[in-house]
């Protein structure tokens, strides 16, 4: 997928958590461009993938300290917008898709109306409006019977036709870019690959920007343009997917080796080694690689 204009430039953003033994960095200097194409983030448990979501979405709450030396989503700097602004932002021009839905949906609320809710909200449409357009939508994410799913309330639903519905949520008032955080996580390996195809499917259609975060590195990599890794709060590689076989960091080449891989027979998988070292050695090259292939 081409990219073309940038849609999302980050650069030196940084989270910062107060604790009782001095300030945590979650998130170290990460810089990266996102066009119109599949971004991957990928990493382990607490590398600060989705901490960097939820910063680009002005979701890292207080203490949470969010800084920044560009944060813009296309010509708005999200640093300088207040909560009320960011609030017409999400959902009207970018959106998150979280990993489990039971706990994004309201659980007292019909599953049609939450969409329709985010479209008379951003589209300023009336009722009858917005339950039309929940219903294309919902047709949209390949759910048969709409009209029958529309009044149904998330405990009804399965774990995949409620990461469905979210994605109808997040898409129905047509943002530029969706970040979606593990949406496939809790989901066994048949449908998770039915909601990846659907994700791809509209982003597509759509000519949005998709940043996926997941642990999953050969599902990022085989889903995916560009693929992110992190490691303790920092970028250590940008690559193509296509070439991250080609991977330059011992990190990125630690992941690989652990994947197993069918057909070859091992007594056990690597052991993925770490290095303090590699806290310190990235900041200035990775700025100029990124700006580079996301330009």
């Amino acid at each position: 997928m081409a990219m073309g204009a940038p849609l999302l430039r980050v650069r030196n953003l940084s989270v910062t958590y107060p604790s009782d033994d001095g300030d945590f960095r979650a998130v170290r200097n990460v810089s990266f461009t996102v066009g119109r194409e599949r971004l991957g983030i990928v990493g382990e448990s607490g590398s600060g993938k989705s901490t960097t979501g939820r910063a680009i979405m002005g979701l890292a709450r207080p203490p949470a300290r969010v800084k920044a030396d560009e944060l813009m989503l296309g010509e708005v700097d999200l640093r300088a917008q207040s909560e009320r602004q960011l609030r017409r932002l999400r959902g009207k021009r970018m959106a998150m898709v979280l990993q489990d839905p039971k706990y994004s949906l309201d659980p007292v609320m019909q599953v049609g109306e939450q969409i329709a809710e985010t479209h008379r909200t951003h589209l300023g449409s009336s009722k009858a409006e917005a339950r039309v357009a929940a219903l294309e939508m919902l047709n949209a994410v390949h759910i048969r019977d709409p009209e029958r799913v529309y009044a149904m309330y998330p405990h009804q639903v399965s774990g995949g036709m409620g990461q469905r519905i979210m994605i109808a949520a997040m898409l129905i008032a047509g943002p530029e870019l969706l970040i979606a955080d593990e949406p496939t996580s809790a989901l066994d390996v048949t449908v998770q690959t039915q909601v990846l195809s659907i994700m791809d499917e509209l982003v597509r259609e759509r000519g949005m920007g998709l940043i996926l975060i997941s642990h999953n590195l050969h599902l990022v990599s085989s889903f995916c343009d560009r693929v992110l890794v992190m490691y303790a709060g920092q970028v250590v590689e940008i690559c193509d997917a296509g070439s991250l076989a080609d991977a330059q960091h011992p990190y990125t080449r630690g992941l690989l080796a652990a994947l197993p891989q069918l057909g070859l027979k091992r007594d056990e998988l690597p052991q993925l080694q770490r290095d303090p070292a590699w806290m310190d050695d990235i900041a200035t090259p990775l700025e100029t690689h990124s700006r580079k292939v996301g330009a």
